[in-house]
């Protein structure tokens, strides 16, 4: 792509990035047997299942989380042959910015096992990813986490393309089809597409003020020397995804059923805290029982929306 020239292309939609997450691919599959009932869309969308083979086995992965695979130095290593990373090629080759189906905008459909209600992650604040979660915000009240130079997790599908979020909604078991999350993950994407219709258009209307969660860190449940988990999430704290955790609050709960506090981690201030994916089942694996985000407003920046407004307009309308 030649620098300051932006290629045409159209909005992916990916779905099932991790194979038991399975409301979004439901729509999806919905959507292929009957596009009538495809939300409405003044662009051409694109619509992928992202890990075909771990839904078929009702599993998050096979060999490594695809969602983690999209790192550049993890696709330029050509020893790197783990299914999901020659999955990851194949989107990018397929519908990246310069593939043979360029998308410049990724939506990727998350559902959750944690309280998160209807929620957008974002990765970085690239200009236009900002935009775009300003201009969802400002229809639907979402809560965004922000979340960045965190060096555990890297290799998110969205920072591929030009421009990109994460629609995460929950709480469902894994391998649940659930209506609630259904109608609520259409709504969020619906609300998308008309924020990069409106940006396609002309000026984008946005809010004045963005309220995000920014990033802090992740903090494991305690364990023994053998690493066994000697401890779970409090009751108290279990469901309340969002809300502030205060120092001297009740965090953990040991096999003694007595109650470890909330103490202020990573050198951080006694100020409270916000938790986010508290209980995840998928992040036992990563280590990550809860992670902490500070709530932050700011203000809005002209050079947000035109930065996405100037991607939109190369957008391909709907034929």
């Amino acid at each position: 792509m030649v620098a300051g020239v932006i290629r045409a292309g159209k909005v992916l939609v990916v779905a099932g990035t991790h194979g038991n997450e399975l409301n979004a691919p439901w729509l999806i599959d919905a959507w292929r047997r009957d596009p009538s009932h495809r939300p409405d869309s003044d662009l051409a969308l694109v619509l992928a299942i992202g890990n075909p083979e771990a839904r078929s086995a009702g599993r998050r992965y096979l060999e490594r989380d695809l969602n983690r695979s999209f790192d550049r130095t993890r696709l330029a290593d050509a020893s790197a042959q783990e299914l999901e990373t020659l999955r990851a090629r194949e989107l990018l080759a397929d519908h990246g910015s310069e593939g043979s189906d360029p998308c410049l905008v990724a939506l990727d459909l998350h559902s959750t096992t944690a309280s998160m209600g209807n929620s957008l992650v974002v990765y970085g604040q690239r200009p236009a990813d900002l935009a775009l979660a300003a201009g969802l915000q400002g229809r639907l009240g979402l809560p965004i986490y922000l979340h960045e130079a965190d060096a555990a997790q890297t290799g998110y599908l969205v920072e591929r393309w030009p421009c990109g979020l994460v629609i995460e909604v929950g709480p469902v078991p894994q391998g649940v089809v659930h209506p609630t999350v259904l109608m609520q993950t259409r709504l969020a994407l619906e609300s998308a597409l008309e924020v990069l219709a409106e940006a396609h258009r002309g000026p984008l209307r946005l809010p004045r003020e963005l309220v995000l969660h920014h990033h802090l860190g992740s903090l494991d449940l305690p364990r023994h020397e053998d690493g066994a988990p000697r401890g779970v999430i409090h009751p108290l704290i279990q469901g309340r995804d969002w809300q502030p955790l205060r120092p001297g609050d009740p965090l953990f709960l040991d096999e003694a059923g007595e109650t470890l506090v909330y103490e202020p981690p990573f050198g951080l201030s006694r100020e409270p805290v916000w938790p986010v994916f508290i209980n995840e089942a998928a992040y036992g694996e990563k280590g990550i029982a809860l992670s902490l985000s500070q709530r932050r407003s700011w203000p809005v920046q002209q050079s947000w929306g035109e930065a996405l407004s100037e991607l939109a307009a190369t957008l391909i309308p709907e034929p």
